[in-house]
């Protein structure tokens, strides 16, 4: 059982970050205790171990922090998803809606075989857009999605509406 207390006094709040009116949950301070660290891969990987998940896909660029270690705790293999540009083999992309315009995710091309159990791994959940991309992006594969799992879900943004087809799983709500 993850211990919620130890991971939220871990994550510094850092209010007018980006801009004046955010809450940033910044969880460097988080990544840099041990201890902390520890309990948020157990968070994200205790619900999916012996689930049968064959590859963990991060989302740039904490999914990348969380899904490689989530990844190797499982036994499953890890691939990333990143903005457009940045992967060096033929992708996929996918588009999505952002506040003001739209951004592109992309995967390599044979960075998810078709069958494949994938768990989508992010460090947080906000309106769901990267998230519904991301899973875009798995099917476009032909790979299956589990399952999401994100180490913070801000709720009131309800991200969950875009990934109504998904399993959402989250260690932390704010």
């Amino acid at each position: 059982m993850t211990d919620v207390g130890l991971l939220k006094a871990k994550i510094r709040h850092v209010p007018d970050f980006p801009r004046a009116g955010i809450l940033f949950y910044d969880i460097t301070t988080l990544l840099q205790d041990p201890a902390g660290l520890h309990a948020a891969i157990d968070g994200l990987s205790e619900p999916f171990e012996g689930q049968g998940v064959d590859i963990v896909v991060g989302v740039e660029s904490r999914g990348f922090i969380f899904g490689a270690a989530v990844a190797d705790r499982i036994g499953a293999g890890f691939s990333p998803v990143r903005k457009k540009g940045k992967l060096p083999w033929k992708t996929l992309a996918a588009t999505y809606e952002l506040e003001y315009g739209t951004d592109s995710l992309e995967i390599h091309n044979d960075g998810v075989s078709t069958g494949q159990n994938v768990l989508v791994v992010d460090d947080l959940l906000a309106t769901g857009g990267t998230a519904r991309a991301t899973c875009d992006l798995v099917r476009q594969s032909g790979g299956k999605v589990q399952a999401c799992a994100f180490l913070i879900e801000l709720a009131a943004l309800n991200g969950r509406r875009k990934l109504v087809s998904e399993r959402v799983f989250s260690v932390l709500q704010y």
